[in-house]
C-alpha cells in the first residue's frame, strides 16, 4: 500500500517535496523530478527523522545531476553562439559557422530551425532544460544544414559525426510524444 504526504522540507524555496511511503519497499530509496516537484519514494517503515534526511540527501544528488547534465549554452544567445562554434570546429571541419543563434518562443512543429541564406539558426525555448548531449544534437543539425540544405544522405553523414545522434533523436521523441507537442522532425525542407 501507498501512501502519500507532502512534507515541502525543501531547501529550495521552488521545489515542492513529495514524500511517497510504500509497504512493498523495504530498504531502498528512489527520487525523480515531476515538473516542479521532487518526488521521493521510501520504505514505509521509515521514522520521519530518516525521511528527513533522505528527502535532503535526494535533493543534493538532483541537484548535482541536473548541475552535470547542464549545458551553458542555455544561458543566453551569445553562449549558443559560443557553443555553436566548438561543435563546428570538433565535427565538422569548422565549415559550418552561423551568423545567429538565438533562442525563441516554441515552435509549433519543430525544436530548431536554420536559414542558411542568411546563416541563421533559431532554437525552441523548449529545449531549455533538456541534457547538454540532447542540444548538442539539436545544434549539430543545424549547422549541418550551413553546410547541406536538404536531409539527404551527404547531410546525415555530417550530422552522424555528432556520437550521441541516434540517441537524442529518441530523446526527442519520446519528449515530444510524453508533453503531446507531436514534433517529429527538426526542422522541414
Amino acid at each position: 500500500m501507498r501512501n502519500r504526504d507532502n512534507t515541502g522540507q525543501s531547501s529550495n524555496p521552488q521545489l515542492k517535496v513529495e514524500v511517497r511511503r510504500s509497504a512493498r519497499r523495504r530498504r531502498t530509496v528512489s527520487a525523480y523530478r515531476d515538473g516542479d516537484t521532487l518526488v521521493v519514494l521510501i520504505p514505509a517503515s521509515m521514522s520521519r527523522a530518516e525521511e528527513k534526511h533522505w528527502v535532503a540527501e535526494m535533493e543534493r544528488k538532483l541537484q548535482r545531476t541536473e548541475t552535470k547534465r547542464a549545458s551553458p549554452a542555455r544561458e543566453s544567445d551569445a553562449a549558443l553562439l559560443a557553443r555553436c562554434a566548438q561543435l563546428s570546429a570538433r565535427y565538422l571541419d569548422r565549415q559550418a559557422l552561423p551568423a545567429s543563434v538565438r533562442w525563441v518562443p516554441p515552435m509549433r512543429t519543430r525544436w530548431a530551425s536554420c536559414t542558411p541564406a542568411d546563416r541563421t539558426i533559431r532554437v525552441s525555448d523548449r529545449l531549455q532544460n533538456v541534457p547538454a548531449w540532447v542540444l548538442d544534437y539539436v545544434l549539430v543539425h543545424e549547422l549541418a544544414h550551413l553546410r547541406v540544405a536538404a536531409h539527404t544522405a551527404e547531410f546525415w553523414e555530417l550530422v552522424r559525426r555528432y556520437p550521441k545522434t541516434e540517441r537524442a533523436i529518441g530523446y526527442l521523441e519520446g519528449l515530444s510524444a510524453a508533453a503531446g507537442w507531436g514534433i517529429s522532425e527538426l526542422d522541414e525542407d
